[in-house]
Formats: structure tokens, sequence, C-alpha cells
């Protein structure tokens, strides 16, 4: 549906002018999620046949439950993200979307479950009476700012190509725990006992809190009938339980009755469709990186990440990425990367994010040069910008196949999300990226699960100086995002070699990019390279994660131009990856990340 006329390349350059003039050094809106610690005695998880990580260690039991039983990964998928629609309410759940990306055993299959903007939203769906944009928690809270769930769609799709287990039997665990109740965890509570909403929604409140108004205790038994019953009409009727009849007639009516009002209706849940997208795979060195196509930017930012790191390395050995290797540390995560590593993930970083800004989105509404935006000769030419020191602020670049100009989207960047893999016993493999978008979502509860706030990620801003913004709202378009499951196979044989993914808003494609460059470049296995220290940019400030780069490090970088912003960066990272034990062996490791609460289950 490319419906904006093409553009010459001089209205190409009046965009790039007024991001130029437009941009700044400052801060990123910090993680969606708050912190919960840092694990410091994770290791890594080894099983010899099947392995399942979720952000929740109930969860992932799930997973591996299903595995036992000869279930596929996406069997086991289903049943995780069952289970985190209970336990990790927060991030995703089944009144969300997800990205799916699906080997098995012969190719890799993109499953796209991102929610979709209802038929009645408009361009000026988050611009006050006066044309100036919303604050966020504005957009956000209530019906305003719900799309049409799709991840119970993405899963029924896929579980329909690569499913071997009855789909009744994956929702076996979480209608288990539903019934009998969970522990509130550490971090749940945290979460809740953080969000000021919660007390304003009648149903969250009597959920999540004591009767007194404050939040229910860690360890508090949680049950949850209504989602019990939810999940027993879902095993029974598939998908079609949640998009037609009285559940869909509940999200409609708690959308269009809230008093920031949204659009939502039955037609737009009855007529939602989960699309299979061609997956966005590109050589690395020895090996081949398998990302999400648009609506998703980060497939393509990884790519670009990537691709800039090899150019460079094509251009002066001396700045080869491998030899570069973690150095110990005394902090928490033991390792830290060195400064050199540093400057160039982060200013091949700030140049993925240039680009993300101006020219991704729904590529089945605006063209995106996907191709120009990855090939070697057009990353080649992004790396010649990067020297000793730091960028600041990179512009975007001019890749072939552009076939209109946008105004730059300076919209804030936010999404809460979870993260499982899994690998089953004959070698498929699942990443998949799910998400409610910021945390409790829309803070409105239906039948015991919570729906999305995701319109929130289209462009609030929908034009500048008569240019669109590519990310703007338009009805039906699915909003972009950073979510990047990952699958990665070896060039020469074929073969998977992992499987990873994080939450963690637009920060998810710095998470992802350290989390590759550590398991290939330097050979850390799955947990070293989740614990090490996050970092990168998101074309502003230099990111790194708080306490945990030493004193010297932080000076290098300052010495190179860097600005430095120390923030939590709350990743939730899992990655499940093959490997060889001292005899040779073919076996699965297995990591969670340190920063939340999940598990790396396998046999």
């Amino acid at each position: 549906m490319f419906s904006i006329a093409r553009l010459h390349l001089s209205a190409i350059a009046a965009a790039l002018a007024l991001l130029a003039c437009n941009t700044t050094l400052a801060e990123q809106p910090a993680a969606p999620e708050l912190g919960s610690g840092y694990r410091a005695d994770l290791r890594p998880r080894h099983a010899e046949r099947h392995m399942a990580a979720a952000a929740n260690p109930l969860a992932a039991e799930a997973g591996r439950e299903m595995l036992r039983q000869g279930g596929s990964a996406i069997d086991a998928a289903i049943a995780m993200q069952a289970v985190l629609t209970l336990v990790e309410p927060q991030s995703s759940g089944i009144g969300g979307g997800a990205f799916i990306l699906l080997w098995d055993g012969k190719q890799v299959h993109a499953y796209d479950g991102r929610e979709t903007a209802p038929a009645g939203a408009t361009p000026r769906l988050f611009l006050k009476a006066d044309g100036q944009p919303m604050a966020f928690t504005a957009a956000q809270i209530g019906g305003r700012s719900v799309g049409t769930p799709g991840v119970l769609r993405a899963l029924e799709m896929a579980h329909k190509q690569t499913g071997h287990l009855p789909w009744a039997t994956l929702f076996a665990p979480a209608i288990r725990l539903s019934e009998q109740g969970f522990a509130i965890s550490p971090r749940l509570h945290a979460l809740i006992a953080a969000d000021r909403h919660i007390p304003k929604s009648p149903d969250m409140a009597a959920y999540f809190l004591n009767a007194d108004g404050t939040p229910k205790a860690t360890g508090t038994l949680l049950k949850n009938p209504a989602l019990a019953n939810v999940f027993r009409r879902i095993a029974k009727e598939g998908a079609d339980a949640l998009y037609q009849g009285p559940i869909a007639e509940e999200i409609a009516r708690k959308v269009q009755g809230h008093r920031n009002a949204g659009s939502l209706s039955v037609a737009d849940l009855a007529g939602y469709t989960a699309k299979a997208r061609t997956p966005l795979c590109n050589d690395y060195k020895q090996w081949t990186v398998c990302g999400m196509p648009p609506p998703s930017s980060g497939g393509i930012a990884i790519a670009q990440i990537l691709g800039t790191l090899q150019a460079l390395e094509a251009r002066d050995p001396r700045l080869a990425i491998a030899p570069m290797t973690p150095v110990k540390s005394t902090s928490a995560a033991g390792l830290e990367p060195t400064p050199e590593a540093v400057h160039l993930i982060a200013e091949a970083s700030r140049l993925a994010f240039a680009d993300r800004g101006l020219y991704v989105a729904d590529a089945d509404f605006v063209p995106v040069p996907v191709a120009g935006l990855v090939a070697a000769d057009y990353l080649a030419t992004r790396a010649a910008l990067i020297g000793e020191r730091s960028l600041g602020v990179a512009k975007p670049g001019q890749p072939a196949g552009i076939q209109v100009a946008y105004a730059p989207d300076r919209s804030p960047l936010r999404i809460s999300t979870s993260q499982v893999v899994a690998v089953d016993d004959r070698g498929g493999a699942v990443s998949m990226t799910t998400t409610v978008e910021a945390a409790f979502g829309a803070h409105l509860m239906v039948q015991g699960f919570v729906l999305n706030n995701q319109l929130t990620d289209f462009s609030f801003i929908p034009e500048e100086h008569g240019q669109p913004v590519a990310n703007r709202v338009q009805p039906g378009k699915r909003p972009r995002s950073a979510m990047a499951p990952t699958l990665v196979f070896d060039r020469q044989s074929g073969e998977l070699l992992a499987a990873l993914g994080s939450p963690g808003g637009s920060q998810i494609i710095e998470y992802v990019s350290k989390s590759l460059v550590a398991m290939l470049d330097w050979q850390l296995d799955p947990q070293a390279a989740i614990n090490l220290p996050n970092f990168g940019s998101r074309n502003g400030a230099t990111e790194l994660e708080a306490g945990l780069f030493s004193p010297a490090s932080k000076q290098a970088l300052r010495d190179k131009g860097h600005v430095l912003s120390e923030i939590d960066m709350t990743s939730g990272i899992q990655a499940i990856v093959r490997t060889q034990d001292a005899q040779g062996k073919v076996m699965l490791s297995g990591g969670a990340d340190p920063r939340r609460e999940g598990e790396a289950l396998g046999d």
C-alpha cells in the first residue's frame, strides 16, 4: 500500500537536513521496566536433547514439559507464552503481539503477530487539540493506545505448520498455574509497587493490591481463575476464542468505554490476520544471521551493525572486532568489553539508529529500502564515517532503493517485552519476542489478562514541514518495533548455531548485537555473553550499564569524544547455542539474563 508519491533526492536531502537540525545528544527514554538486581552466580545450563529458556522459571518449565512430551520448538513457545501471560503480565501476554522466528530443520520462517491500528485510528491519534503531541502516559493509559492483539494468531499459524502436540495440550501448564496459583516473584512485586496507575484500574487493583491499596507481598499465592477459563476456551476453540464472541466483545467494551477511549472494535478483532514474512538473513563472516523484516527494525539494524563491523575490518585489519576480547572486571559481570570494542560497536549502532528513524516502518504501507540498507557497499560507505573519535550524532545515509522522502521520527522509544527460545529433539528452534509495550500495557484488564498499549509505538507526530513520518498512525498499520528474535547458522554446513533475543525497548538492538558479537567473535559461552555489561548508542549519548564499567574504560571513551550516559539497561536476553563438549559430543548450552528472573532448562 504505497500511498505516498515518489519524491526527488532533493526532498530526501531536505529531510536529512531537518533531522540534523533537530537532533541532539539528549538521553533516550529510560528502560520501560525497572531493574530487579543482577544475579552474578548464573552459569550456563547444558542439555543433550532439548532446551527451553524464558524470562520466568515457571514459563521455562512449561516449555520443557512440552519438549519432554515430544513437542516441537513452537509447541514449547506456545506453552511458555501462555504461562508468561499469567506470571509476567507486565511484559507480555495474549493481549499483546509478537515476532516469531522459527527453524523447522529445513528453512527459516518468520511470523508477524504485531498488533494493528484499528480502522478508526487516524494520524492525529496522539495529538492534543492544539496540535502538540500528548505526554506518553496520557497516550498510554486507557483504550486510546490499544492495538488489535496479534500474538495468539501468529502462534496458531506457526503451530499449524510445525506443531507436533495437540493445540489443547499446550495450555495445560498455564491452566494449572492459573487455578492453583503462583507465588508473586520479587520482580513482579517491585513492578506492581512502583506502578502508580494500577490503583486507578479497578480490575488490576483488585488483582494486584490488598484491600488497603498496598501491593501484595512477594510470595503471595496469586490465582487467576478468569484467565484459566480463557485458556480453556482457547484450548478448545483455537485463537477464534479471543477474536470472536464474548471475549472479543468485552475487549471492545473496555477499550471504547474508558475515559481515554480508543476505537478498537469487534470488527477489528475478527478481521485480524497474522502474516508470514520473508526472514531477513545476511552473512556475517562465517555465519548467517537471520532476523525479522519490517515492521521490525531489529533485524535491519543488527544486520547493519554487523555489516558495518565487517566493513571496518575489511578497510583496516587493525579494526577487527574479534581480537578485542573482553577483559576481567571486578564488577558483578566479571568481564568488561574493551573501550576500543565499545567505541566501534556504539558507532555502528548510532549509524543504524539514524537510518532506522527515517526509513523503517510497516512495509505494507511504506516502501522500506531493506536491501539497500543492508547492502555491503552501502555499509562500507557508512563504516568509512567511523574514525578515532565518536560521531556524536549520526545522520541517515542514502541507501539504494529510496522511493519516498520522510520526516525524521523523534518519538519516544519505549516497549516492554519478554523473550523465549527453544530447541527441540529434532533440531528445530524458535526465537520469539513478545510484548504488551509499556509495563502493564494500557492498564486495562480483560478476564485476567492485560491489554497492550502498542499504538504508542507509532510516531506521535504524523508529519513535519509537510513531510510525512514513515511510522505515523494509519488504520490497519503495524507500528515499528525494535524486537529482534534472531537465529544464527554456520554458513558452510547450514547447521543451526544459536537462537537468541531480548526484551528492552529500542535497546533490544544494543542487547542482541552485543550478545552476537560476544558469542561469535569473542567465543563466549551464552551465559558469559549475556552477563557481559550492556552498552551501545541509540544515536545519542553512548550508553553504559551503570556500575559495570571501570573508571579507566569510561575515561578512555571520553577521550574518544563519547558523551556517556550510565543507566540501568534491563535486558532479558535468552540464548541457546549448539556447541561441543570436551569429547566432541554435540550439546546445547543455554543462558538466561541475570538482570531478570529467567532460566534455561533442558534434558
